[in-house]
């Protein structure tokens, strides 16, 4: 299983970013995939996830109506759609599925300061 996240960066409050995670090495489209997040000094928390075929999504009460997780069981891919970005925000973002076992990416960096 590898999980390869991108889309990260340096962005101003009130922006927006699309976060994207390449999955491989399992039948993506039977999984839930999730995204996490984790700022300095705080633990790891779930920000969202989506079930296989893409018909049931949950979003941290943080990040209700700026985010939009979605998927393409075609492409192995899931995405993250961040508006209305906040400094809050700020954090190393992972894509996690569980499938035998609990597998993460590597991360990307968002940051959101003027």
């Amino acid at each position: 299983v590898q999980l390869v996240e991108s889309g990260g960066g340096l962005v101003q409050p009130g922006g927006s970013l699309r976060l994207s995670c390449a999955a491989s090495g399992f039948t993506f489209r039977s999984y839930t995939m999730s995204w996490y997040r984790q700022a300095p000094g705080k633990e790891r928390e779930l920000v969202a996830a989506i079930t296989g075929a893409g018909g049931v999504r949950n979003y941290a009460d943080s990040v209700k109506g700026r985010f939009s997780i979605s998927r393409d069981n075609e492409k192995n891919m899931v995405y993250l759609q961040m508006n209305s970005l906040n400094p809050e925000d700020t954090a190393v973002y992972y894509c996690y599925a569980r499938v035998s076992a609990s597998y993460w990416g590597q991360g990307t960096q968002v940051t959101v300061s003027s």
